[in-house]
């Protein structure tokens, strides 16, 4: 292969790697809004 094909396959796997552990590590805040919704009786058979 010649340099530069491997400079870029480098990269490629860089990139992979690095947004692999963001990814893992990145603490996603959960959601805060509170759902409300109103089921009618009619949904649920007796």
């Amino acid at each position: 292969m010649s340099k530069l094909t491997q400079i870029m396959l480098a990269a490629a796997a860089l990139l992979i790697i690095g947004g692999g552990v963001f990814l893992m590590t990145w603490d996603i805040p959960a959601p805060s809004e509170k759902v409300t919704k109103t089921l009618s009786n009619d949904r649920f058979p007796s």
